[in-house]
Formats: structure tokens, sequence, C-alpha cells
């Protein structure tokens, strides 16, 4: 299926839990990471099905989405996950992003604020102007060409150890395979740029904020100011989590998710 976004670009998206449920309660809008599609929430998409309807989209540049050359921003992600909420008939969803997915949610909260019931932002930042970002040394050791020896980076900033030991992957949350060069660079910019400092105390929606104490991907001091910048907002954290604190933590983390988003 497919959305039309305002430039023409086709994005795909995937409905899944109980799809007819729309309009007899919230859907959930479900934003996955950087240069990652909707597989990004493959291991606990099912987590928040009962009873609901759960919506994936695959940003432009990965997945089954059309893949221009051209500059990308996270603004611009946020509208384009506005014309999938278009596109499925839904004027109003909660909302749960995750690293740079989160960074999409928050400029969804705040240019459109009457589509947003519940916030749920996962490992993220306000980004570049008041935001905590990783050392120089991760970014140095993301740089290496070897995909192998990346992947192998990114792991490490994922997981715990002793989790990989147990869980031998593949892990979903490493990047699309399929995405085009250019289109990766293009993800990183949009990252890298992202700042929704200015707009972060206009949210309306009650938030929850969620991360990893030992998150150094994307440093865990980010969401307690995040909880701070946000009107009705607090912050969770997960204590030994790392990055994909979703997945490794996900025992903890789905109900806090579950039960925020089910509150009056």
């Amino acid at each position: 299926m497919f959305a039309i976004a305002a430039d023409g670009c086709r994005i795909a998206y995937q409905l899944g839990g109980e799809v007819g449920a729309i309009g007899n309660g919230p859907a959930l809008l479900l934003l996955a990471g950087q240069s990652n599609n909707h597989h990004w929430w493959d291991p606990v998409r099912a987590d928040f099905e009962t009873g609901r309807t759960t919506i994936t989209l695959d940003y432009r540049g990965t997945g089954a989405s059309d893949k221009p050359d051209e500059v990308y921003s996270t603004p611009g992600f946020a509208e384009d996950a506005v014309a999938v909420l278009d596109a499925v008939g839904l004027e109003q969803v909660d909302v749960y992003g995750t690293s740079m997915g989160g960074r999409v949610a928050q400029w969804l909260a705040i240019l459109h604020p009457e589509r947003v019931r519940r916030l749920v932002l996962g490992c993220t930042s306000p980004g570049r102007s008041h935001g905590f970002e990783r050392s120089q040394e991760i970014r140095r050791a993301l740089s290496v060409r070897d995909q192998a020896a990346r992947d192998a980076v990114l792991t490490e900033l994922m997981y715990t150890p002793g989790w990989v030991a147990r869980h031998p992957g593949p892990y979903p949350v490493l990047g699309d395979a399929t995405m085009p060069t250019y289109a990766k660079g293009r993800h990183l910019v949009a990252s890298n740029n992202h700042d929704a400092w200015d707009g972060l105390d206009t949210i309306q929606a009650p938030t929850l904020v969620l991360h990893g104490t030992d998150d150094v991907f994307s440093p865990a001091a980010n969401a307690q100011l995040l909880a701070e910048r946000i009107p009705s907002a607090r912050a969770e954290l997960l204590d030994g989590a790392r990055h994909a604190y979703f997945h490794e933590f996900r025992a903890t983390a789905s109900p806090l998710v579950r039960d925020f988003l089910t509150l009056n």
C-alpha cells in the first residue's frame, strides 16, 4: 500500500494488528530509526496489536518507498507520515518513535498537534543545538567502509554482550540493506541536522520518554532533557539497556508503553 506525499513521492506503509479496529480507538503509528524501514519493529510490533491497529511506513529512501536523490529532513519525514495517516483515513493516532523515529515524532507533534493523541519518544534527542551527541570515537568507528565491521560496531551499541551471546541474530535494527548509498547519506544528514528544540515546548500531547541508561549511541542524558522541555512529559530510564532497549528489554519497555497509551 502506498500514500502519495505532497511532492508525489510514494511512501509505502503497512497495517497490522486488528485492522478493523480503525475508528474504534486510537491506532498506533510506529516510526523506525535512521536508514531503517518498517522491519525495525518486527521483534516487538505484536506487543501493541491487541485491540488496536498498528501502522508502519518505509521512509523515503528505504524499503518499498520511492528513493529520490534529494535533501531529506526529519520535518519532511513527518509530513510523509501525515500523508500515510491521510491515506489510511486517520485523523488522530498515538505515536511511538525510536532513535531517528523519535526525532520525526517530535516534528509530527509540533507541526500537527491535532494528529497526535499520545506520544512516546524512545532513545532519541532534541537535536544538535541542545542535545547530547555521541562521541567522536563512536562516529569514527561507524564511519568504516567495511559493512561487516560497521554492523559489529552497531550491534555493540544496540545490545549488551550477554544478550548478543544468547541471541545471535540477524538483528533488524542494523539498517536497510537494500538502500542505495546516496539514500543512506541523505538519512544521515537528515538525522544530524535535526533540531526541534524551539518547538518542543509547544507539544500538546502527553509524552513518555524512554531511554536505556547505558545508551551511548544517543546518550541517556537526552531523556531528561526532553522530559523537562516538553510539557506533560515524564522520563523512564531502563537500567542497563543500550540503544535497542525496546528489543532487548522488551519485557519491561513494551508494558510501559502499553500502560501509558491506555491512560485516559
